[in-house]
């Protein structure tokens, strides 16, 4: 069995090239001819291309594990990136380290107090061996102090090992069941090993200079991408933990709302992808879903916390939270166009009647469309100290009822569509959400 995504189980076939007895990491790689630095060439911007094309980091490194694989003598091939976390002992028992067995590894890894480097698989292609040990990995990963990570640290150079008995940096790999290895780092500008490109094969095989040269070749300038990448991935994923902390901290002021900004924003994201909206459009509805009444950190706690309805000057007040949680979300600096619609308009109505700009029909973004019709149903099914939960079956007679007035027709089906007469994933305790129609 092969895979493009993770280690299953795959005996090996024919046997591979005679055994090298020693690494070549240091092997000198004679010049190229013209045709073969050529064709190098265009495989490398070929590569580069889907690298910077591909919807994820992952997906763009799987044709770079497939040319390697193609050209060399190696039956399978992965990426691994680096991920901080803690090894538990739920996760990897002693008997899985044991049959590990990778040298240098601490025996008490769920004991730690500061949380290893981990670095998970994120890409595979090709034939992975079907051993405990490599299932482990596929599933937990390799932790930064495994011997091959530690020298492709400090050498920061492709190693290529014929024999994987023969050498401490390959320490733990023949009992994973790989005979010959060859790995490349991907390094950050400071030095830190971010990742690694790693080919086997199941049998012996001394690596030829044209294998070591397109494994350096390729994996060289593919991984000065992917260190860019990884930074720009980790970048996005720092922002998205923020955005939602934000998100989280109102909720823990507004005690009425807990558990509602992860529920609407997941039950917004599934209405999205049955409108087959891209990855871009899901990304900024929930950054967007995420800070949509931050703009309640302005208002005051008698308002925002009132249990009762809300006279005419308080609800005018209420209404401020859309302009001032726009102007707060804009500040930052980083969220792009779409995000901050859903955030200045989700309480826009589809006849206009809505506010702050009492905007209506498709001059409202559709995402706020989506985003306000979840919001709303999450409201009217929710208990508060001022009105009853209303039951599902008169919450949806109300979004129909409401089709082509509050919400945009489409959204109303598309959300019918997407779950049927069954509850969403994502109800329960909603938000205080105050419009006169509702009282939420």
């Amino acid at each position: 069995m092969t895979t493009d995504s993770g280690f299953f189980s795959a005996p090996p076939g024919e046997s591979a090239p005679v055994a090298s007895d020693h690494a070549a990491a240091d092997h000198p790689l004679p010049d190229q001819r013209p045709d073969q630095r050529e064709t190098s060439a265009q495989s490398v911007l070929r590569l580069l291309r889907v690298a910077l094309e591909a919807p994820d980091l992952g997906a763009g490194v799987v044709p770079t594990l497939h040319e390697l694989i193609g050209n060399t003598a190696a039956v399978g091939a992965a990426y691994f990136q680096v991920k901080h976390g803690q090894v538990k002992h739920s996760q990897v028992k002693h008997s899985q380290v044991e049959q590990l067995q990778l040298q240098g590894s601490p025996p008490d890894l769920g004991l730690q107090t500061s949380p290893p480097l981990i670095y998970q698989v994120r890409a595979a292609a090709g034939e992975m061996p079907g051993t405990p040990g490599m299932q482990a990995i596929a599933a937990h990963g390799l932790p930064s102090d495994t011997p091959l990570l530690r020298a492709l640290l400090s050498r920061r150079t492709p190693m290529f090992f014929g024999d994987t008995r023969l050498h401490p940096e390959s320490a733990g790999f023949p009992e994973l069941g790989v005979a010959s290895l060859a790995a490349a780092p991907v390094l950050s500008a400071r030095g830190e090993l971010l990742g690694a490109f790693l080919m086997h094969t199941f049998e012996l095989h001394a690596w030829s200079d044209e294998e070591m040269r397109l494994c350096s070749g390729v994996t060289g300038i593919i991984a000065s991408l992917l260190a860019r990448l990884a930074a720009e991935e980790q970048a996005t994923a720092a922002r998205e933990a923020a955005l939602r902390a934000l998100g989280l901290a109102l909720e823990a002021r507004d005690r009425e709302t807990q558990g509602h900004t992860d529920r609407v924003t997941g039950m917004a994201l599934q209405l999205a992808e049955h409108l087959q909206l891209g990855a871009e459009e899901c990304q900024a509805l929930r950054w967007g879903a995420y800070l949509h009444d931050i703009g309640k950190i302005a208002i005051a706690d008698q308002i925002l916390h009132k249990p009762g309805k809300l006279s005419h000057e308080e609800f005018g007040l209420m209404q401020t939270h859309v302009i001032v949680g726009h102007q707060f979300a804009g500040a930052l600096g980083f969220l792009p166009p779409e995000a901050l619609a859903v955030i200045a308009q989700h309480h826009e109505r589809w006849d206009g009647a809505g506010y702050p700009q009492r905007v209506g029909g498709e001059s409202i973004h559709l995402l706020a469309r989506i985003f306000a019709l979840c919001d709303v149903y999450d409201a009217l099914i929710s208990e508060r100290p001022y009105k009853a939960a209303w039951t599902v079956e008169a919450a949806r007679a109300e979004l129909r009822a409401q089709s082509g007035l509050h919400f945009d027709p489409q959204v109303v089906q598309a959300f019918f569509g997407a779950f049927g007469e069954e509850e969403p994933a994502f109800s329960g305790p909603g938000p205080v959400v105050q419009t006169e129609l509702y009282g939420a």
